[in-house]
């Protein structure tokens, strides 16, 4: 798939993802956590072109992009979803089936990428990082990335997606979405119905860090008894702008499923294209 296919699925996704309606995170219903949509905006659009830079490894693209957003907006934006894209990125440059091509690009996953990845990290500076006893990202890196990831895999859904072939995507994720498709959803509401599947199928890990894993756990049983009681194609704003103001009353942040979200987006897009 050439550069610009995939760099406009990637800022397509961006964009759709912050036009939809997600508790607890930036959107055009509301801002919140001292971030404005317009920062999501510029984030998209200057990450692409590293994101997609031909022949670059995974660790580079990401890297590359976090200095791209830091310098735009001063703030850690997209962390989460460049280490989602940037090998879905990598696999649809390569061709072949997407989702065996991902496969390989993170069993080639090595050292080089885990030093790039490691320094993206230390510059976004995501909050409640905390510190790990091995391949704690205030050190250089002695392993592979894959390997890094594999440590993580147990606290940080990211970190998870990189051990198990994104299978969060293609289990939880891509089927979310095109039940929202085959019921007819708006278009505007169906990364919705996505954020709700994520958000009530895992404890959000960025929660999880901030605010402890009792507090994930009970957003997660939050999201998903709300999300059984409304109704997406009635466009419920109401009781999802509730939800979402309490969230960010208690500076509840759920943007692991956004993160993911976003990927879902950006892997669907590049799927129809390889189709």
């Amino acid at each position: 798939m050439d550069r610009e296919t995939i760099a406009a699925a990637y800022r397509a996704a961006c964009h759709e993802e912050l036009r939809a309606l997600k508790p607890g995170n930036v959107h055009d219903f509301a801002a919140g956590h001292r971030m404005a949509v317009s920062d999501f905006e510029t984030s998209a659009v200057l990450s692409a072109g590293p994101l997609t830079e031909p022949g670059a490894r995974v660790g580079a693209r990401v890297l590359a992009a976090v200095e791209a957003t830091r310098a735009a907006v001063g703030q850690n934006t997209n962390l989460g979803i460049l280490l989602l894209c940037a090998p879905l990125a990598a696999a649809a440059e390569a061709g072949g089936d997407l989702r065996g091509t991902l496969t390989r690009v993170l069993a080639g996953l090595d050292r080089a990428d885990a030093v790039d990845a490691f320094a993206a990290i230390r510059l976004a500076a995501p909050g409640g990082l905390g510190t790990a006893e091995r391949h704690d990202v205030v050190r250089e890196p002695q392993a592979t990335l894959l390997a890094a990831m594999a440590e993580a895999a147990d606290r940080d859904r990211i970190a998870c997606a990189y051990v198990t072939g994104f299978e969060d995507l293609f289990s939880t994720g891509l089927p979310a979405l095109e039940r929202a498709r085959a019921r007819g959803l708006d278009p505007a509401w169906r990364p919705t119905a996505v954020h709700l599947a994520f958000l009530a199928g895992f404890p959000d890990s960025h929660v999880a860090r901030r605010h402890g894993p009792a507090r994930a756990e009970a957003l997660r049983l939050e999201a998903a008894r709300i999300a059984g009681e409304i109704d997406l194609a009635a466009r419920p704003v109401e009781p999802l702008l509730a939800f979402d103001t309490r969230l960010k009353a208690e500076g509840i942040n759920p943007g692991t499923s956004a993160d993911f979200t976003v990927a879902t987006l950006f892997c669907a897009r590049l799927l129809a294209h390889a189709a």
